[in-house]
C-alpha cells in the first residue's frame, strides 16, 4: 500500500505517476491510498515501463526509504512480463520461455500441463491452437502473462478510408492522442499489435480510434457495442466519418439482423437463448465472415459468455475501448489476457487541460431526511438501507434547486430506481427513458434532447452507456448502484464533449446524509479522484 498526501507540493506529479502501475483504493480528504498489484505492474510493462523505473520513481516521490522487500517483488513481478513467449512456427503454436528452469516449473503445473500437446526443446512447449485463449488466462492465473507473439488471420478485405470533411461538410481529422492510440494499437501491423485495450475519456472520441484502427487494417470488421442506441450512434459514426457504404454496414440487433462487411451487433444479442440450458445460438455471428477485427466497445461491460467465446478466436486482432478498465467484478485480468493489455490511457484532467473535453465541476450534495424517512431508514435491514436512502424524497427539492440554477442547460437527471425517477418526472412534467421503453421512443426522445427540444430529460440506468448527447452540460444523480467505480465515471462522461460556447459541465450527486449511501458514494468516486477530478462536498444549504 502506498499513502500520497493530498497537500504535497508534489501531489500531482506523484498521482500521475502512481496512476501508470498502482490502483487507487480509497481517497479521503488529505490522504490517498494506492496499492501496486501483479496486474498494474503488467499493464505498466506493456506500455513500457521496467520494474527499473517504478522503483526509481519510488524512491524519488517517497518520504521515507522503500523497504528491501517491496522493491524486491516489484522488481520480480515486473520481471515476468516476457517471460513467457507464444508464437506460431508453419503448422504449429509454440510456448516458450526464456530459462530451463521456468520451462521445468511451467511443465508440470496441473493447470498449464493439459493444454501442451509436446515438450519441443528444454524451452519450448507445442499447444493445439484452439487453445490459445485459455492457455493465456491460465498463465496469467499463475503469474507469468504471456507475450502473444503468435500472429494473426488477415481477414477479408475491405477498402476503408476516413473523410476529410463529414457528410454535414465540417472538417475532420484525427487528433494527436487518436493517432498515437491507433499506432499504439496497430504497431505497423507486426504481431507486437493487433490485441490490446485503449482507455479514453467519454466525449474523446474512442470510436473515431476504431474507425481509425479499421483503415489501418483495411478489413472487414465486427463491432460488439452495450445497446441498440450505441448501434445505431456507431453506424452514424461510420457513416459519416468513413467512406463505407450504408450497403457495406450492418445492423445485429434484437430489431435487425444484417451481416454486412461492417456489423454493429450488441452484447444482449449475443448472450441470448432461450433458457439456461439452450446454446448461444447468435454466438455464431463470430465465424459467419473472416472477420479480420473484432472491436469491443466499453469492454469493461463484456458479458462473461462472450468471454469465453474471445478465447476461441485469438487468431483475429482484437481491439477493447473503454473510458475505464475497471470491472466491478473483478475480472481485469480476463481483458488483459484475451483482448490484450493497456495500449494507451491518458488521465482525463490532462485530456480536459488540453482542451479535448469539457471542463468539469464534481459537486457531492448532502442532503437531510425527515423525521418519516429517518424512521424508516432506522426500522429497515441492512439490504433495504441504501434504497431508503437513496429514494429519499427530499432529494428531488434538492434537484429542483439544481435546475433553477442551470436554466436553459441541457440537463440529464440520472438515476436507478425507476419508480423514484417515475415520480420525480411527473413531477417534473418531463419525459422520462428507462429499459421498458421502447426503442424507436428512446431514439425520438434523444433526438429531441440533441435538437434542442428538449432540456430536461429523467433517465435510468439504460443512459449510462454510449449515450451520444453532445451539447448535455449538467448531470443530476439521484441514485447509483451502490459503489459502482465505472458508472460514475461513465454518467459523468455523459457531459464531457467540448461545449461550443467552452461551458463547463456541472455532475452533481445527491447523497442522503449519514447513511450507507454516504459510504457507497466515496467507493463510487474513486475512479474520477484517480483521474485527477476532486468533489466538492456541500451541504443543502450552502447549495
Amino acid at each position: 500500500m502506498l499513502l500520497l498526501e493530498v497537500d504535497h507540493p508534489r501531489f500531482i506529479e506523484a498521482r500521475d505517476n502512481l496512476g501508470m502501475f498502482a490502483e487507487l483504493v480509497k481517497s479521503p480528504e488529505h490522504i490517498h491510498t494506492y496499492k501496486i498489484t501483479e496486474l498494474s505492474l503488467w499493464n505498466a510493462c506493456s506500455a513500457g515501463w521496467t520494474g527499473e523505473r517504478v522503483v526509481n520513481v519510488l524512491r524519488d516521490l517517497s518520504k521515507y526509504p522503500i523497504l528491501p522487500n517491496v522493491e524486491r517483488n516489484i522488481l520480480d513481478f515486473a520481471s515476468r512480463y516476457g517471460r513467457v513467449v507464444l508464437s506460431h512456427s508453419e503448422d504449429e503454436y509454440l510456448l516458450k520461455t526464456d530459462t530451463e528452469d521456468l520451462a521445468e516449473d511451467l511443465g508440470s503445473n496441473e493447470k498449464l500441463k493439459k493444454f501442451f500437446t509436446a515438450r519441443v526443446d528444454e524451452t519450448t512447449f507445442s499447444f493445439p491452437a484452439q487453445e490459445r485463449g485459455r492457455l493465456k488466462l491460465a498463465l496469467i492465473k499463475v503469474g507469468f502473462p504471456a507475450h502473444d507473439l503468435a500472429g494473426y488471420k488477415q481477414g477479408e478485405t475491405l477498402k476503408v478510408g476516413l473523410r476529410e470533411k463529414t457528410l454535414e461538410g465540417l472538417e475532420f481529422g484525427l487528433r494527436p492522442y487518436q493517432e498515437y492510440a491507433v499506432d499504439a494499437f496497430y504497431a505497423g501491423g507486426t504481431a507486437e499489435g493487433g490485441s490490446g485495450v485503449i482507455t479514453l475519456p467519454c466525449g474523446a472520441g474512442k470510436t473515431v480510434v476504431g474507425l481509425a484502427s479499421m483503415r489501418a487494417l483495411q478489413t472487414s470488421t465486427l463491432i460488439l457495442v452495450t445497446n441498440t442506441t450505441a448501434a445505431r450512434q456507431w453506424i452514424r459514426e461510420i457513416l459519416d466519418k468513413t467512406t463505407l457504404t450504408p450497403e457495406e454496414v450492418g445492423e445485429y440487433t434484437g430489431y435487425t439482423k444484417d451481416i454486412r462487411q461492417v456489423t454493429i451487433a450488441t452484447y444482449q444479442i449475443m448472450t441470448w437463448r432461450k433458457n439456461k440450458t439452450e446454446p448461444f445460438k447468435h454466438m455464431e455471428l463470430f465465424n459467419s465472415r473472416n472477420w479480420g477485427l473484432i472491436i469491443y466497445d466499453e469492454v469493461h461491460m463484456l458479458p462473461a459468455p462472450v468471454f469465453q467465446y474471445t478465447a476461441d478466436i485469438q487468431a483475429r486482432r482484437r481491439l477493447g475501448l473503454t473510458a475505464t478498465l475497471v470491472r466491478e467484478d473483478g475480472l481485469e485480468e480476463d481483458v488483459f489476457a484475451l483482448i490484450g493489455p493497456k495500449k494507451m490511457d491518458v488521465p482525463w484532467k490532462e485530456m480536459e487541460l488540453q482542451g479535448w473535453i469539457a471542463v468539469a465541476v464534481c459537486s457531492e450534495i448532502r442532503v437531510q431526511m425527515n423525521e418519516a424517512t429517518r424512521r424508516e431508514y432506522i426500522k429497515s435491514g441492512k439490504r433495504a438501507r441504501p434504497r431508503v436512502a437513496a429514494e429519499n424524497n427530499r432529494k428531488t427539492q434538492i434537484a429542483k434547486k439544481i435546475l433553477a440554477n442551470h436554466q436553459g442547460e441541457k440537463t440529464l437527471l440520472i438515476g436507478t430506481y425507476v419508480d423514484q425517477l417515475k415520480e420525480i418526472a411527473s413531477g417534473m412534467q418531463t419525459p422520462i427513458i428507462t429499459g421498458q421503453t421502447s426503442q424507436g421512443r428512446r431514439d425520438e426522445l434523444f433526438s429531441r434532447f440533441r435538437d434542442g427540444d428538449l432540456d430536461l430529460l429523467v433517465v435510468s440506468k439504460v443512459a449510462n452507456f454510449a449515450v451520444d448527447l453532445p451539447d448535455a452540460s449538467v448531470a443530476i444523480q439521484v441514485s447509483g448502484s451502490f459503489g459502482s467505480r465505472q458508472e460514475e465515471a461513465q454518467r459523468l462522461g455523459r457531459l464531457l464533449r467540448p461545449k461550443k460556447d467552452s461551458r463547463q459541465a456541472h455532475f452533481y450527486s445527491l447523497v442522503t446524509e449519514d447513511t450507507v449511501e454516504q459510504d457507497f458514494a466515496m467507493k463510487r468516486q474513486l475512479f474520477l479522484v484517480e483521474q485527477g477530478y476532486q468533489y466538492l462536498i456541500l451541504d443543502e444549504e450552502e447549495l
